[in-house]
Parts: C-alpha cells; sequence; structure tokens
C-alpha cells in the first residue's frame, strides 16, 4: 500500500498547482484539505490514514496526545522554520519526523503597509461608499510624512517596515526588550527609551515580535490607554501580544483611531467573534504569509521534504 498525504488548510485550493508534485506521485497519494478541521477528535478521524502531514504555519496543534493517536503518521511536515504547537518530544518517541520549510519575510512586510495605508486613508470606507452610492468624500486622510511610526520589534519584518516608513518621510523609532542602539542606528531609525515612550510618542504602532512569554499580553490595557487618540495600531505579528478584550474596548470606546489586525486569537475566526464587527477595525484572514512566492516556497520544499524522506535522508528538520 503506498503512503498517503494530507495537506491541511489548503483553503485556496492551490497547493498542489504552485508546486512540482509529480517527483512523488507514484509513491504518495496527495490529498488536500480546503476547509479547517477544529478540534482533536475531528483530526483523528481526518488524519488517521495518513502517513504525511502537510500544515500551514501555526493554525493546526500537534500535541503530544494526537500525534500517540496517529499511529500511521510518520512525517510531518510545516511551513516555516519555527513552530510552537508542535509537541516534538512525541513526535520524536513516536517515531514521526518534523521537517520546515523556507519563508520570506517579504509578504508580511507589504500587507503591513497594506493595513496601515488603509487605515490612514480610509480606502475600505471610501470604496464602500462609492460602490454603493453613498457620500462622495467621508474621510480626512491621516498623513504619514513626518508622523511617528514605533515599531515594537526591529527583526527581519520589522527592519524592512522601517525601510519603508523612513522612505515616506517618517520619524520611525523602535523599541523591543533586547532591542540595542548599535541595531537602532544600523537600520537609520531612533531607539525609544522604552515601551511607554513608544507607545505615548507614535502616531502609527506596528508589532513584530515573535509571541513568547515575554511578549505575550505585551499591549494590555493600561499600555493601549498610552495611544494617542488618533493613533493607528497595527498587528501581523501575533494575536496573543495584544489583549484582544482590551483592544476591543478601545475600538468600541474610540479611544484610538484605529486597527489593522491581521491575526487573531481564534483562527478561523468564528463567524460570531466580536473581530468580525468591531468599528475602527480593518482585519484581514491572517494574509501575512499568503503570497504566491511564499505559496511556491513552502509547497515545493514540502515536497523536497517529502522527497528526502523518502530517500532515508530527511532535510530542514525541526526542531
Amino acid at each position: 500500500m503506498g503512503l498517503r498525504c494530507a495537506v491541511l488548510d489548503d483553503f485556496q485550493k492551490v497547493a498542489t498547482e504552485v508546486a512540482d508534485w509529480t517527483g512523488i506521485a507514484d509513491d504518495v497519494d496527495v490529498v488536500t484539505f480546503d476547509r479547517h478541521i477544529e478540534g482533536e477528535d475531528d483530526l483523528v478521524a481526518a488524519l488517521a490514514g495518513f502517513d504525511i502531514v502537510v500544515t500551514l504555519r501555526e493554525r493546526v496543534p500537534f500535541p503530544g496526545s494526537l500525534i500517540a493517536r496517529l499511529p500511521r503518521l510518520k512525517l510531518i511536515v510545516a511551513s516555516g522554520m519555527r513552530n510552537s504547537v508542535i509537541d516534538y518530544a512525541a513526535a520524536e518517541a513516536h517515531g514521526v519526523t518534523v521537517c520546515g520549510t523556507a519563508s520570506s519575510s517579504t509578504p508580511p512586510v507589504e500587507l503591513t503597509w497594506a493595513l496601515l495605508l488603509g487605515l490612514a486613508r480610509g480606502l475600505v470606507e471610501e470604496s464602500n461608499a462609492l460602490r454603493s452610492g453613498g457620500p462622495w468624500q467621508s474621510t480626512v486622510g491621516a498623513d504619514l510624512h513626518g508622523r511617528r511610526l514605533g515599531l515594537l520589534g526591529l527583526g527581519k519584518i520589522g527592519s524592512r517596515v522601517a525601510q519603508v516608513g523612513l522612505a515616506f518621510g517618517m520619524r520611525v523609532g523602535a523599541w523591543s526588550q533586547n532591542l540595542t542602539r548599535e541595531r537602532a542606528d544600523e537600520v537609520g531609525v531612533e531607539l525609544a527609551p522604552s515601551k511607554e515612550a513608544l507607545l505615548t510618542d507614535s502616531d502609527f504602532v506596528s508589532v513584530h515580535l515573535a509571541l513568547g512569554d515575554r511578549t505575550r499580553g505585551l499591549l494590555g490595557r493600561s499600555e493601549l490607554a498610552l495611544l494617542k487618540p488618533s493613533a493607528y495600531l497595527i498587528n501581523t505579528s501575533r494575536a496573543a501580544i495584544v489583549d484582544q478584550d482590551a483592544l476591543l474596548d478601545a475600538l468600541h470606546a474610540g479611544r484610538i483611531a484605529g486597527a489593522g489586525v491581521d491575526v487573531f486569537d481564534i483562527e478561523p475566526l468564528p463567524a460570531d467573534h466580536p473581530m468580525r464587527t468591531a468599528p475602527r477595525l480593518l482585519a484581514t484572514p491572517h494574509l501575512g504569509y499568503v503570497s504566491q512566492a511564499n505559496y511556491a516556497t513552502y509547497y515545493g520544499q514540502a515536497v523536497e521534504n517529502i522527497r528526502a524522506f523518502l530517500a532515508g535522508a530527511p532535510v530542514r528538520r525541526l526542531p
């Protein structure tokens, strides 16, 4: 009996189109799932007959309890080279190899600016009004030139967001717990003396930090209260870095001008989730990594990983 491979969360139904899977076609039967599978019991029911699973980012957790209930599973391929929702010890104990893929920082940089610009110029509201016979001009756009962009995090993504901000003529500052003046000078931005100073002074704040014990809940009620009423918050990183209830309260109360959000505490977002109807919110369904080039890399390298595994020499192993 040949091997079977499940490709999860192929919402756009493109996984087998953006990469060439023919190299493993003789050995592996590939089945794609275009709907998210929620809950361990449903995952067991769906994946029990598969030897290989290809999963996107950290959307589907693979705790030890799930891995133990999938005795046929031998290989997990996750997009990206970092994944916090896979129990690696359990995988090793059950003889499951885990591999990753490369991932470009370009798509989330571009989406960050799509959200920021969309908010600043009221693009969704104005476009909807134009298409529905609404008022001709109803918003006054916020300028970028000369305004302060505050970045929480100055890594690969944050530094590229900074470069775009500088090109717009913005004054760019950054802060993180480990950020040094040397790094800030290298990128050409100001080092904020504290998180509080960054939040207080910025007209736009964008989050570019990895989620961990030190960053979970980094922006809570007291931090959001420091933002100007005219300020905008952008989060394309991880939802848990920002207190979601506090953000919703700030949006409903009009304590900030708006927020652009691509990440949520539950994904996919339930139909009745309050983020779907919050005012002053420009929200997208976690599109930060979703681009043609990134998908070609994810699935192309997933095929390479499977081929290497079949040859007995796995590549890009995690962790």
